[in-house]
């Protein structure tokens, strides 16, 4: 059985309180688009229960431990006992760029096994197992456009079409821990993005913003040179997505041919 892994953006990212547990309350909109990975699960009937084979193609998936792919196989394993499997990612989303990738990696593989093996579980029953193995995880369950709450995971669907428009993604390749991107934001109650979403997109440019731009952008101006470009070439609205690096643009028109450094990862699309 495969699916195709998609992406997300951040619409807006407002930080509004720090919480008791560590974590931060924010506001954001999910935008799910079509810059995919591919995965496949395959029973395999000569290994044991518990077993999980993991290998992957594309990018290289940095680290040697367990990848969110075999944790989700495992938390799954942990109520059903499952049959052995393999799993073959082919890897095309950035990782680290605030795509959610990762995330999407690891839902679709709760997806995935609960249809190859009948588990009957239900959207909101996925949602539970995958906020578990990460905060945006529970998004990919039902991959459309979402007002998030809490720690991301308080989702509702909400009615954002940009079918037609065209997106440009740039990333630099720049890595910015979640540390880092935490470390100089404050907290602070304000309108909620979602009041801005439900605008006019020309609204969007002074309205809708990133708050993960104010304490990344200082110490990476690369990233505020390449929003600025963006705006340049005519997109209609720019902004960071997710705690970075990755730099989106959305244009009611075609996009313009430009020049972008060779190392950068750049992909574009009409919705």
């Amino acid at each position: 059985m495969i699916l195709f892994p998609s992406s997300k953006l951040n619409i807006g990212l407002q930080i509004t309180a720090k919480r008791s547990d560590g974590f931060h309350n924010l506001q954001t909109v999910f935008y799910p688009f079509p810059l995919n990975d591919v995965l496949e699960i395959i029973e395999e009937k000569d290994q044991k229960s518990g077993t999980c084979i993991f290998t992957s193609t594309g990018l290289p998936i940095p680290g040697t431990g367990e990848n969110l792919c075999e944790k989700a196989y495992m938390l799954l394993h942990e109520q059903f006992k499952l049959p052995a499997v393999r799993i073959y990612l082919h890897k095309i989303i950035p990782m680290g760029a605030g795509l959610g990738g990762g995330s999407s990696d690891a839902t679709s593989t709760l997806k995935l096994l609960n249809q190859l093996f009948k588990l009957g579980l239900t959207n909101d029953a996925l949602k539970e197992k995958a906020l578990m193995l990460g905060s945006d995880c529970p998004l990919f369950v039902e991959e459309c456009p979402q007002y998030a709450e809490g720690r991301g995971e308080l989702l509702r669907a909400i009615d954002l079409n940009l079918k037609g428009k065209h997106l440009l993604i740039v990333y630099p390749k720049i890595h910015i821990s979640t540390a880092e991107a935490f470390a100089n934001v404050l907290p602070r109650e304000q309108a909620s993005c979602k009041v801005w979403i439900e605008k006019d997109l020309s609204t969007w440019k002074i309205n809708l913003m990133n708050d993960f731009e104010r304490s990344v952008f200082p110490n990476h101006p690369e990233l505020k040179n390449i929003k600025e470009k963006i705006y340049s070439i005519g997109a209609d609205y720019a902004a960071m997505s997710g705690s970075g690096s990755t730099l989106f643009g959305v244009f009611s028109e075609a996009i313009p041919k430009t020049d972008w450094p060779s190392d950068y990862f750049v992909w574009q699309t009409q919705l």
